[in-house]
């Protein structure tokens, strides 16, 4: 039995019921991830206030602001109580006005059940207090679209690198793992259980790659899971991909996707991993051209109560982009017509000017602005994308990928990294078409990672070193290095910043370069993401994410051969035992209505259409999901690679 997607986003709200009944005449303090998810999938924080909530903070909270003299406070947390939230909660209730807390958490604390924590939040609370835990069932997910949930709780797991500092490919087991990506795992797999209980899901686990191998053997050995598995009836195969087996995927330009321009171009929104701010002065009469003012509140993309809105959302997802403008056009123009504005119709090419000239008639009537506030922020995303000066950049990392496929297949390594060389320019003498150092390091990680392993030797190392020097020297003249750079070079200004350490940055960011190179080695079937082309063909790439979901589409049903299967018992064990011997039928990813595909370490707009479109033309009728610890753009995945210490996430679990 396939699962429709309004279940899914059903799911998404369930989690926040015990919020919402318990949020009546108290403060509610969110961590980040249950913000985001409340954000996408919860009706935002307006919910909570509708539901009787004096206010809605952040945890930690700021100095001052916490609790503000409440007597009741509830506390959402995506994950544990432990760690730095365990002590955000303890410095709220330390305060001494709270006389009634709940707590609504993602499942037990290390130590021990809601008996043990309500009695912790007592004595945090002192003489006379009351507290309750409440233990939440399905995990906080931000639904982005039809297709795509994310755990925001897991934004900043990346699966470690084949290098001396991460573990082999091969036997990797849980207890292998730095602790606080055991701790990620395990909370990953009771978030998995709890997600499949509620859908009544008896999945089959399959895994490409080593953390994605550790992933799903714990799901599949998982106490919880196993019980759930013996009486749930719908059937769905999770197959787990490692997101460091393709790099190039994260950070490139192939997809001819709006919302993937919208989400890499326009600024985060404050404390959000995936939503945007949409300057909204252009629907007010404050007259400014200032790109920092701030007196107007930003708008965003996640519009979940406004049916209209989230139809031009998913038209932003899974169209192109020209297709996508146009959608927002007609959009624009049948909201307009239901208000009675003055509208001419134009025919022919959209272009940002006519959409703003349409965005001008709703900006002097409060009615119109409220029926269609959802709508016209999305439009006002898309004309502020469209008229950014890094989506014209767009198309020259475009040609630049193509060139770079073309020269890999004919040329060796030193010679390429020769050929960047010139484009490495200090901030004095770049123009506006020219890479700054984050969009060089962008394309460094593209062709390391397409390449696949390197033949090292002096002239690699020779031409490496070139490359260090100019890239040091680039990033030792920026004026004031930007956010990505702050955190790469571990400097917030230039006044720390020294040649040494940013030589320092540099080199280990040619060590991760190295062992992205080698990410593949171990495959067998997927081991090339690189297609040499011929005479006829132009070379190009191909997605890894590609040829697994081929692989499982494939007609033919051969046993996979990089795409392992978990087995969570002793039939199963038997099963692979006998299959030596005789015709057994190995379980398959194929073999269910419903196929969840969880990119471990992050996943792009332009990979989910891809997966969307591959099964819905290969194997029409099976239904799929696409789960990710975060939805990445190029430069976020160059900031998960190299401004994180990726064994050690801070996964604020």
């Amino acid at each position: 039995m396939a699962l429709p997607v309004p279940e899914l986003r059903r799911v998404c709200r369930q989690a926040w019921e015990p919020v919402l009944a318990r949020a009546r005449r108290a403060v509610v303090f969110l961590d980040a991830a249950s913000a985001e998810a409340l954000h996408w999938g919860g009706g935002g924080a307006g919910e909570l206030l509708a539901a009787g909530a004096l206010a809605v903070r952040a945890l930690p909270a700021e100095a001052g602001e916490a609790a503000a003299g409440a007597a009741r406070v509830v506390f959402v947390v995506s994950g544990t109580l432990r760690g730095g939230t365990a002590a955000a909660v303890r410095g709220v209730l330390g305060q001494g006005a709270v006389r009634h807390c709940v707590l609504v958490s993602g499942g037990e604390a290390e130590g021990g059940g809601p008996a043990e924590l309500e009695e912790t939040l007592r004595r945090w609370m002192g003489e006379g207090g009351r507290a309750e835990v409440v233990l939440r069932g399905p995990p906080v997910l931000a639904p982005v679209s039809g297709e795509l949930c994310l755990l925001p709780a897991l934004a900043a797991l990346l699966p470690p690198l084949p290098g001396p500092g991460g573990p082999g490919p091969t036997e990797v087991g849980l207890g292998a793992l730095p602790a606080e990506l055991r701790v990620a795992v395990r909370a990953m797999v009771g978030d998995l259980d709890a997600l499949f209980t509620t859908l009544g899901l008896r999945e089959e686990s399959f895994a490409v790659g080593a953390l994605s191998r550790v992933i799903a053997t714990e799901l599949a050995s998982y106490a919880p899971a196993r019980n759930r598995r013996r009486v749930a009836t719908n059937k769905a195969s999770i197959v787990f991909v490692d997101r460091t087996l393709d790099l190039a995927g994260a950070v490139g330009h192939h997809g001819d996707n709006l919302a993937e321009k919208i989400l890499s171009v326009l600024p985060k929104l404050p404390g959000h991993k995936t939503d945007v701010m949409v300057n909204m002065v252009e629907l007010t009469a404050l007259q400014t051209t200032d790109e920092t003012c701030n007196i107007i509140a930003p708008g965003c993309l996640a519009q979940p109560n406004d049916p209209a809105a989230k139809a031009l959302w998913e038209s932003f997802m899974n169209l192109k982009q020209k297709e996508a403008v146009m959608e927002a056009r007609r959009h624009l123009v049948e909201a307009a017509s239901r208000e009675n504005l003055p509208i001419k119709m134009s025919m022919g090419r959209v272009t940002p000017e006519q959409l703003s000239s349409y965005i001008q008639l709703f900006r002097n009537n409060l009615k119109a602005l409220a029926n269609h506030c959802g709508l016209l922020q999305l439009v006002l995303a898309t004309i502020q994308t469209l008229k950014h000066p890094q989506t014209s950049k767009w198309d020259n990392f475009l040609a630049f990928e193509r060139l770079l496929l073309q020269t890999i297949g004919e040329s060796e390594m030193p010679s390429v990294l020769k050929q960047l060389l010139p484009m490495i320019k200090s901030y004095n003498e770049r123009t506006k078409d020219d890479y700054t150092c984050e969009d060089f390091l962008v394309l460094l990680v593209y062709m390391y990672s397409v390449v696949g392993e390197i033949k090292s030797g002096k002239e690699l190392d020779a031409a490496e070193e070139e490359v260090k020097k100019a890239l040091v020297q680039a990033i030792c003249d920026e004026p004031q290095p930007s956010p990505v750079l702050q955190k790469i070079t571990g400097c917030d200004s230039l006044l720390n910043l020294t040649s040494q350490k940013a030589t320092d940055a540099v080199d280990d960011i040619f060590q991760s370069l190295r062992d992205i190179a080698r990410a593949r080695m171990h495959m067998k079937q997927f081991n090339s993401i690189h297609n040499p082309g011929s005479n006829t063909h132009q070379a190009s790439y191909k997605p890894l994410l590609k040829q697994v979901v081929e692989e499982i589409c494939n007609p033919d049903r051969p046993d996979p051969v990089d795409i392992e299967h978990m087995s969570s018992g002793l039939t199963d064990l038997l099963k692979t035992g006998f299959s030596m011997f005789m015709k057994v039928n190995r379980p398959h990813p194929g073999d269910h209505p419903l196929l969840i595909i969880f990119m471990v370490g992050g996943v792009t707009v332009s990979e989910v259409k891809m997966v969307k479109d591959l099964v819905a033309t290969r194997k029409p009728g099976t239904q799929v999901i696409v789960l990710s610890s975060a939805l990445l753009t190029p430069r976020s995945a160059i900031e998960l690679l190299f401004a994180t210490d990726r064994l050690q996430p801070d996964t604020n679990i």
